[in-house]
């Protein structure tokens, strides 16, 4: 007789149904190749949810009481596709307590809690896998525990969030504003009514702390970085970048060295030649540099029902695989070193820099700063309509200097509407 791992499935959402789905499609070929058959048992709903005809289409059980699936002895797994932090982060320990295992998607969960997380699944000798938790349906996080065992990773950086990748996309394009672009996006489902944390940088930032552990094994906290998102972001900003052979885009960066981690999340001029260039709209792409491989991308799509539950439900799969071969039950990955982190003096790059001045005066005022702050910079724009609006690329200087150009310039009320990194090769 096969052997059957059942899952309790919380959440009906957009993902959640496609894990039904996936599950019931890939049914036999995880029987083939792992020995186990995978059965949705019972699916977490809330009081009021219409969900009766997909539950009777697959067969499964709806319940409103956690505990009606994490007191079952007959469920093995809990799968978590709720999102936000509560009643997620209690359901998922009551499921670890009650030795569970789990498979999430939740990256702001995981980016924030997941040292406890990880500590109670061992603790009860349970799996925790997130695949799903960053980049979706690109296998991202699995490919740099098992394709990166014989290297070392020294940067990740790429393009995890798919709604601002569709705003800029669509602005440049379209020659569509900010405000617009965002109206946009949420008519069709990729921002929230809320967007502060696309928008905002926050989701990405979510990602890279996820992506420092598994690339660096180091546990970073959000303010352990810099964080700036699109808000506001100028359409003049994105047509001289492109003039100037570059994209905007949003990207998410980690970087170890000698001097520590770095990492950030900023909206950068990226080369026109880079491979991160070319994506467009709501797609991903993550690059991994390293001492062994050099240089390596994956790319795909970063959210949607489909791409997301395939990722959920492939850690289902490893999950039924390790169990077969009776296997000692390990971390996803271990990120328990010592945090260093790198010094703004030890950090430098070349920067694109938007400067409005109000009248001649600033304008002076601007070129004072430039050489008392001995700032080598080319001017590659200046217009003068009711104020001068002044762009130049910078040298390369360290992020303390950059700061201290920065304040200068509020110091002389002369404001910095953009100041962006170029990305590097």
């Amino acid at each position: 007789m096969e052997k059957r791992l059942k899952i309790g499935l919380l959440g009906l959402g957009v993902v959640g149904t496609g894990v039904i789905k996936v599950v019931a499609q890939n049914s036999a070929k995880i029987l083939s190749t792992t020995g186990i058959k995978l059965e949705v048992a019972k699916v977490l709903v809330r009081v009021g949810e219409d969900k009766k005809t997909i539950a009777d289409e697959y067969g499964f059980t709806l319940v409103h009481d956690i505990n009606d699936i994490t007191s079952d002895p007959e469920i093995d797994i809990v799968v978590e596709v709720m999102g936000k932090i509560e009643p997620a982060k209690s359901f998922i320990l009551n499921a670890f307590n009650n030795k569970k295992h789990v498979v999430s998607a939740n990256k702001d969960l995981i980016a924030q809690y997941g040292n406890e997380l990880v500590s109670t699944a061992q603790q009860n000798d349970c799996y925790f896998y997130y695949e799903a938790s960053v980049a979706g349906g690109i296998p991202i996080l699995r490919t740099m525990v098992n394709s990166f065992l014989a290297d070392e990773i020294t940067e990740v950086f790429g393009i995890v969030n798919g709604t601002t990748n569709y705003m800029l996309t669509q602005m440049l394009e379209n020659h569509l504003s900010y405000e617009t672009s965002l109206k946009q996006a949420q008519e069709l489902g990729f921002a929230e009514s809320d967007p502060t944390n696309d928008v905002d940088g926050i989701d990405a930032a979510y990602k890279a702390v996820i992506l420092t552990r598994f690339a660096f094994k180091q546990d970073l906290k959000m303010q352990d970085f810099s964080i700036k998102g699109i808000r506001g972001i100028d359409l003049a900003d994105l047509e001289l970048a492109q003039q100037l052979g570059y994209e905007v885009k949003l990207i998410a960066q980690t970087k170890n060295s000698n001097n520590g981690v770095y990492a950030d999340v900023a909206p950068k001029l990226v080369p026109k030649f880079h491979p991160l260039a070319s994506i467009r709209n709501e797609l991903n792409g993550v690059f991994i540099k390293s001492l062994g491989i050099g240089e390596s991308m994956f790319y795909g799509p970063g959210a949607g029902s489909i791409p997301t539950a395939t990722s959920v439900v492939n850690d289902l799969t490893v999950i039924a695989q390790r169990i077969a071969e009776k296997r000692q039950v390990t971390p996803f990955t271990n990120y328990q070193e010592q945090i260093k982190l790198q010094k703004a003096n030890a950090v430098s790059g070349r920067f694109y820099l938007a400067l409005k001045a109000e009248n001649e005066e600033q304008v002076t005022k601007i070129a004072t700063i430039l050489a008392e702050t001995d700032l080598a910079v080319e001017l590659v724009e200046q217009n003068q309509t009711e104020t001068f609006r002044l762009v130049y690329l910078t040298q390369k200087i360290t992020l303390e200097k950059r700061d201290k150009v920065i304040k200068a310039f509020r110091k002389a009320e002369v404001e910095v509407t953009q100041m962006m990194e170029i990305l590097e090769g």
